[in-house]
Formats: C-alpha cells, sequence, structure tokens
C-alpha cells in the first residue's frame, strides 16, 4: 500500500527506468555517485536525465531541463536523494524547487546529506510531497550508485574481487602458466570492468609474474578517466623495469608499500614516476585495510582487485571483499603443486566462509560467472 511517504506502482516503475539511466554514468561520474532521474507528469513521461560525469549538470536538473515548462506540478523520481550543496554545480534541491515540482521520489537516502542539509528535509520545508522507497526497491536504487554509498559511509572503496580458475579451483598449472584459463568473452569483459573501476589493483606477486598492464584495451573510456593502477607491495619490490612503469603515459601508477619497506626501493620507484604511499602498518590485514583508506582519501570509490592467490585470500580472510566475480573455466588442471585461487587461512567452518549472496550466473562463451556481493551496500530503509 503507498502513500505520502511511499511510492506508487507508477513510480516504482520509474524509478527502475531511472536506475537504467543512472546505470550510463559507470565510469564517468566519480567522485560523484551514477544517478538518473525521471519527470512523470498526469502518467506521462516528460523528461528524463543521467548524470553523465563530475563537473557536469547533476541527473535531476538534466531531467527538469528536458521537460520544460512542464515539470510544474508534476513528479520527480530519482535514484539517490537530491543533493543540497553547491560544488561544482549547484544544489539539486534548488532547481526542484525552482521547477514547480510538486511530489519527489527517491529510491535511497545519501549518508552525505547527514551532514549538508538533508535534501528531504529541504524539499519538504519547500512545500515538496517526498516518498523513499524501502524493500527491493531501495536495494536496487543503493546497487546502482553502490561505489559511492560505500565510500560515503566507510571512507573506503568498493571492493571488486576478480577471479579466473578451473573447474578444480586452480589459477595455473604446476608450472606456472595461467594463459589463458578463461576465453575471450570473459577476458572482454575484464577490460569492460577496468573501464569502469577507479582503480585497479594486483597485489606485487601478480604484478611479477605477469608483469600486467592493467589497461583497459579495446574500451572506450571517458576523457581523463583511466583507472588508477595499484600495485599493494608492502616491501616496495616492484621491479623498475615493470610493464606498468612503462606505461605511465597510458595511465598513472601508485604503489602501497608498508612501513618497513626499503627507503632507497621507495626513493627508486617514485624516480621511475610511480606514485608511492607508505602505510603505517608493515603487512598483514592492518596494511590492506590502510591501503584501501589511502585509495578512499583520494577519492576512489571503485576498485578491481585482480588478485592472485595471495592478495586473494588475504582479502577475503581480512573480510574486505564488497562483490567476488569468479570466472569458471571448464578445464581440469589437476596437479599437486598447481596453486588453488585463494590461499591464506581460509573459513574453519562451512557456516562461516563468505558467501555469495544472490548470486548472479551468466555464460561468458564457454566460460561462467558467478557474481554477487559478499557484503551488503549500507543505506537505511
Amino acid at each position: 500500500m503507498s502513500g505520502p511517504g511511499r511510492p506508487t506502482a507508477a513510480e516504482r516503475s520509474l524509478l527502475i527506468r531511472a536506475g537504467v539511466l543512472a546505470a550510463r554514468g559507470h565510469g564517468r561520474v566519480s567522485p560523484n555517485p551514477a544517478v538518473g532521474a525521471v519527470v512523470m507528469i498526469g502518467g506521462r513521461v516528460v523528461g528524463e536525465g543521467w548524470h553523465e560525469g563530475a563537473g557536469l549538470a547533476h541527473a535531476e536538473p538534466v531531467a527538469l531541463a528536458a521537460a520544460g515548462d512542464a515539470a510544474r506540478g508534476a513528479t520527480l523520481v530519482c535514484t539517490l536523494e537530491p543533493c543540497s550543496h553547491t560544488g561544482r554545480t549547484g544544489p539539486c534541491t534548488q532547481a526542484i524547487i525552482g521547477a514547480g515540482i510538486a511530489r519527489v521520489v527517491i529510491g535511497a537516502l545519501d549518508p552525505l546529506e547527514r551532514t549538508r542539509g538533508e535534501g528531504v528535509r529541504i524539499l519538504r520545508q519547500a512545500g515538496i510531497e517526498v516518498a523513499v522507497a524501502d524493500g527491493s526497491d531501495a536495494a536496487r536504487a543503493r546497487e546502482v550508485a553502490a561505489p559511492f554509498l560505500i565510500w560515503a559511509a566507510t571512507g573506503r572503496p568498493e571492493v571488486t574481487l576478480k577471479m579466473a580458475a578451473s573447474l578444480d579451483g586452480r589459477v595455473a598449472t604446476r608450472t606456472g602458466e595461467t594463459r589463458w584459463i578463461s576465453g575471450p568473452e570473459a577476458r572482454s569483459l575484464v577490460h569492460r570492468w577496468r573501464a569502469d573501476a577507479d582503480a585497479v589493483a594486483v597485489g606485487v606477486g601478480t604484478a611479477v609474474a605477469d608483469d600486467p598492464m592493467l589497461t583497459a584495451r579495446g574500451m572506450p573510456v571517458a576523457a581523463g578517466r583511466a583507472a588508477l593502477r595499484v600495485v599493494l607491495d608492502p616491501h616496495a619490490r616492484l621491479p623498475l623495469t615493470a610493464a606498468l612503469l612503462a606505461t605511465l603515459d597510458e595511465a598513472p601508477v601508485l604503489v602501497v608499500a608498508g612501513s618497513g619497506a626499503p627507503a632507497e626501493r621507495v626513493s627508486a620507484l617514485q624516480s621511475a614516476g610511480a606514485d608511492v604511499e607508505v602505510t603505517p602498518a608493515a603487512h598483514g590485514p592492518m596494511y590492506l585495510g590502510e591501503a584501501l583508506d589511502a585509495l578512499g582519501r583520494r577519492e576512489v570509490q571503485s576498485v578491481l582487485v585482480e588478485g592472485g592467490p595471495t592478495i586473494a585470500g588475504a582479502m577475503l580472510d581480512a573480510g574486505l571483499v564488497d562483490v567476488l566475480a569468479w570466472v569458471v573455466a571448464p578445464v581440469v588442471i589437476g596437479g599437486d603443486g598447481a596453486p588453488v585461487a585463494a590461499r591464506g587461512v581460509g573459513a574453519d567452518r562451512i557456516a562461516g566462509a563468505p558467501r555469495v549472496q544472490r548470486p548472479r550466473i551468466e555464460r561468458l562463451g564457454d566460460d561462467v560467472l558467478v557474481m554477487g556481493r559478499l557484503r551488503p551496500v549500507p543505506g537505511e530503509e
């Protein structure tokens, strides 16, 4: 049953549409959230919009501009609570009030609005009716803005751990060969994920063994939006000849070293063009958490971790993974010496093992993708 404080059936449908619009901003809008908005009057959609990039108009003013005079007395449906502050653009609350909107339907509340003036409160004080979604509607809205909401609530980016393994959970043969376990469709999707992420991270073991570039090859990337390439490297041992350092003209590189890293190695990496952040911790779970804190301070809201077994196990053991993206290839590698996908301590009991909630299962050529959240998106019902 709907009322002034809850969306109607028609408004719930428009929240889904607004979420589709918001998703068009993925990979383009950080450090802002991906937001979509729809203007409706008399059961007819008269304007749509989404946030296309940091510094550009937010979704709500775009949708209001598309609606024009038809916005007066209309309903605005948006995925996230309208902002009430002035940044690179003006406050969306004032644009909504000025357009004469009568009712606003919000998919998810913005945790930063708790200290900025509260968009909902400002709209209601202006005499505008406000409805806030709950249940599955709110969950969908939070999902589309998940990187922003996680960063706003925790100061850390959303962590997606990507793994590719054989049917028997191996990530390489006993001789160390890794290319290619997964097929071209899965590898292409990984490049799409790289293009959408604020940062792409590997452990130093993977950086040394595979010498990756970590760029989004073959994918359109918004101007100035090349993902920050991050090496989790407690002892600052990334080779100065690494492909990451040889391709600094394509994307920046951040080496996160621990407090015990030799000063001469830190200096050498800096001289080679890498940005180096030294965490207070030397290594271990504390180091990983501080590495995420460092990324958060740089306004990195999403990081794709393309981990080898060591970093994957450590991140899972520390409970730092938000989303797991696991590609299973139809091959059996076998062998006692072949490395498994995740090392570390692991779970003592099945009940305590990380479990993907409501996994999405998708065919990628001959491979299968299992993807879903290990931790919920923070938010309020």
